[in-house]
């Protein structure tokens, strides 16, 4: 027990403010391994964490389980709420259900009613896995929920489909790039629709010793930003680079008699290439995210001022993921 004396579980083990320090630890809670767990292995992490939090660790317990329960803790628990995600949602899932649709877009976008099918189930995806990471601060309504899904899938729907038909007479590369440009346009409208109340109403921010400042519309517009760089990022390498390699591949011989064979090594590369973009992606920025008290909006900046003074310079709040 005095190794354990004075350790803090919620302090991160990587520092946070250096992009490789972020790096190892999304790699840890982005472990794909840890959605084969139980709930009640979940729920036992999450016990551990919360015994830590309160000063009453088990007898016995070591730090290399404390760390541990706190990667199971971070992958499943939904860092505003503490409520066990749901599993397609979470990020830990991102590789084995990204690797699947962006396999079978990549494959099946040469006729219309398969780019519109795929198009759709990876809309209907990505819709959960933003509401699942958005900031639990911010509630959304269930109306707003399915406004910001169908906006979102039709985007996807009508920039797939219209691409696909102009770019009929392109050379065939061009064609196989559809489904990224139609993934890039969705997300640019799925995430901010899925978290409109946000932006409509301000994110919470806090100082830097997490009390209550109020909500900002400004910080909520560069948390959502700065999500949806990070997930065109996340997909971009396998949706760019794979297609080059597959046309290079499919002139091959050996290659034209196993065409029943491309999707499945077409979801195998993905996936090689989301293990390492899922992270990457999410440590392109701070997952607490700042902003000077300067660029706030004037009456949250003034009541800020009248209540702490110069003191406080910056604002902090969740981006979600």
């Amino acid at each position: 027990m005095a190794a354990l004396s004075g350790f803090d579980i919620d302090a991160p083990r990587w520092d946070q403010f250096t992009f490789m320090g972020r790096l190892k630890h999304f790699f840890n809670i982005t472990d794909c391994r840890t959605v084969l767990l139980s709930d009640s292995k979940l729920d036992e992490a999450k016990a551990l964490v919360e015994s830590c939090r309160a000063g009453s660790v088990p007898p016995g317990t070591t730090v290399e389980q404390l760390h541990y329960a706190k990667k199971l803790y971070d992958s499943a628990f939904h860092p505003d709420t503490g409520d066990r995600m749901n599993l397609i949602g979470r990020m830990s899932f991102q590789v084995p259900g990204g690797m699947a649709l962006t396999g079978f877009m990549l494959q099946f976008y040469r006729t219309v009613p398969a780019v519109v099918f795929w198009q759709w189930v990876n809309q209907s995806f990505n819709a959960l896995v933003n509401y699942t990471n958005r900031n639990a601060a911010s509630p959304i309504t269930p109306k707003q929920i399915v406004v910001a899904y169908t906006t979102a899938t039709s985007t996807a729907l009508a920039t797939a489909v219209g691409l696909n038909l102009y770019t009929k007479k392109a050379p065939p590369l061009v064609g196989r790039w559809v489904p990224f440009v139609a993934v890039a346009a969705a997300n640019c409208v799925n995430i901010p629709m899925m978290r409109q109340q946000e932006i409509l109403n301000g994110i919470a921010v806090t100082d830097e010793n997490g009390n209550m400042l109020g909500h900002s519309r400004k910080a909520a517009a560069k948390g959502i930003t700065q999500v949806v760089i990070s997930r065109i990022t996340m997909s971009a390498p396998g949706m760019i680079i794979l297609p080059i390699i597959m046309q290079r591949l499919e002139k091959y011989r050996f290659m034209q008699k196993i065409t029943f064979l491309h999707a499945p090594l077409q979801m195998m590369m993905v996936g090689v290439f989301l293990i390492v973009m899922v992270p990457a992606s999410c440590s392109l920025f701070p997952q607490r995210c700042s902003l000077a008290v300067a660029k706030l909006e004037p009456e949250l900046r003034e009541s800020i001022i009248s209540q702490y003074g110069d003191t406080v310079k910056y604002v902090y709040f969740n981006k979600g993921l």
